[in-house]
């Protein structure tokens, strides 16, 4: 809805806000601003007027529906110098999910696929304030209905200053952004982060991995960030060579299925640093490693937290985060009291941390599978057969069972023929407990993804279920 506010407030938000404190920063046009060529930051200031004589003000939503595009990061910083709240759409929602996420906002302005950016008199300085709502992302998981996710000037502002220093950026640096600008992916590491390092920022309209390779030579592309997914099928791509991504220096790998034996043949095939993260839309990257840290804790663990923000383990191992990086709830209040408790996020995620800050995911609360009682962490099922040479992606998910409850069934993507004989040995050989041990494999050509690259959990679920 127009004027949406944030529904709860960090603790500690006085520390956040002392002179040198994470908070200390400038609205996101301000930050910006500095970094920004003069011509791009005339066509803001254009469509930032336009938007203006269409009745946008302070506090208004504007939404859109735009493939990756220089139209969708306009759009981004003249709502931002207007003090309006950006509400993306993901250009591929079906009409259904367009109408829902349109209602949970009530853009004051929806600017059409295809139509043109509106342009009016010029608005020079911003009326936004650090505390004011930024925008508003919906994320993309695979189940219940998609949530819009509230983020601050002054929050995104401090991440992005964040993670241009712990990946080393500057203005010599080019990153290639295939993850769509609606997601907070997209939107940090294809705008906020390239505006602060003041770096060349090149947009994929889809991810496509020849395509993907033609830019990284073209453009001498040093920094990626994504999901495995995009990294594999790039290896896999036909006159793929070390020499055409001899540029790449940092790889950011987060979500399901980035494994150690995935980084390290990453690592060693792209010749470029590559390294796990983890982080959400409601906590954009919160744990990374640097170039300072071992190759093994970057392949190994997700990172050591970077920023300010605080990670705890709740009993059952779930984890929870809270500090000036995260979101400043979600538009519906009644979603953020069932995820938040006294500023803590819980995240859904499991986890375990080691005494010097070390974050390892090992799989989410809802993606254990339980047969005959016991608990199967499907990461654990996945980083067995992610060691195997012949596999290049691998996912476990459970399928019903009238006698154990559930089964586990892996989907796998592989060089050479594996069934489940091979499946049993390769479990045997790595001393896995039997109970662990997937019952049925199913060899597929690639996996199923949602929009932001993560993998359909759900479609490989219903999947497994249907051939019971």
């Amino acid at each position: 809805m127009a004027g949406l506010r944030a529904t709860y407030r960090h603790p500690g938000s006085t520390e956040y806000l002392r002179p040198g404190g994470a908070w200390d920063v400038p609205t996101l046009d301000a930050l910006l601003t500095v970094r920004a060529p003069a011509a791009d930051d005339q066509e803001i200031a254009r469509v930032a007027g336009g938007l203006r004589e269409r009745g946008v003000g302070r506090g208004d939503v504007v939404s859109w529906q735009l493939p990756n595009s220089p139209a969708a990061a306009i759009l981004y910083r003249a709502c931002w110098r207007l003090g309006a709240i950006a509400g993306p759409i993901h250009h591929q929602a079906g009409p259904a999910d367009v109408e829902r996420m349109r209602g949970a906002l009530d853009p004051a302005v929806f600017v059409e696929p295809g139509s043109p950016l509106p342009t009016g008199n010029p608005i020079v300085k911003g009326v936004a304030r650090p505390s004011d709502i930024a925008v508003a992302l919906f994320t993309g998981g695979s189940t219940g209905a998609p949530k819009a996710v509230l983020h601050t000037h002054r929050g995104l502002a401090h991440k992005a200053i964040t993670m241009a220093r712990v990946h080393g950026l500057h203005r010599r640096d080019a990153v290639l952004m295939p993850a769509p600008l609606a997601h907070v992916s997209g939107l940090l590491n294809g705008v906020l982060v390239p505006g602060v390092a003041g770096m060349r920022s090149v947009l994929m309209a889809r991810w496509d991995p020849e395509e993907a390779l033609r830019l990284i030579e073209t453009h001498a592309i040093s920094f990626m960030v994504g999901p495995p997914t995009f990294f594999v099928q790039l290896m896999a791509t036909p006159g793929f060579d070390a020499a055409r991504v001899a540029s790449l220096r940092t790889v950011s790998c987060g979500g399901a299925g980035v494994t150690a034996a995935f980084v390290v043949e990453a690592t060693e095939r792209l010749g470029a640093r590559v390294k796990r993260s983890y982080g959400s839309t409601e906590a954009p990257t919160i744990t990374s490693s640097t170039a300072r840290d071992s190759a093994r804790r970057a392949a190994e663990t997700d990172g050591r937290p970077v920023g300010q923000c605080e990670l705890r383990l709740a009993s059952d191992g779930e984890l929870w985060l809270r500090g000036p990086e995260l979101f400043a709830g979600y538009a519906d209040a009644r979603q953020t009291k069932e995820a938040v408790t006294r500023g803590w996020l819980s995240t859904g995620d499991l986890a375990t941390i080691d005494g010097r800050g070390w974050l390892t995911i090992i799989g989410r609360k809802n993606d254990v599978i339980i047969r005959g009682g016991e608990n199967i962490a499907a990461a654990e099922v996945e980083a067995v057969l992610a060691a195997h040479p012949a596999i290049r992606e691998a996912v476990a998910v459970g399928y019903p069972d009238e006698q154990l409850g559930e089964r586990v069934c892996v989907f796998v993507v592989s060089d050479e023929p594996f069934d489940l004989e091979g499946c049993r040995a390769w479990f045997v050989e790595r001393g896995i407990t039997r109970y662990k041990t997937p019952e049925r494999v199913v060899r597929i050509d690639a996996l199923p993804v949602l929009a932001a690259g993560k993998v359909d959990r759900a479609a490989l679920r219903h999947i497994a279920a249907a051939r019971c």
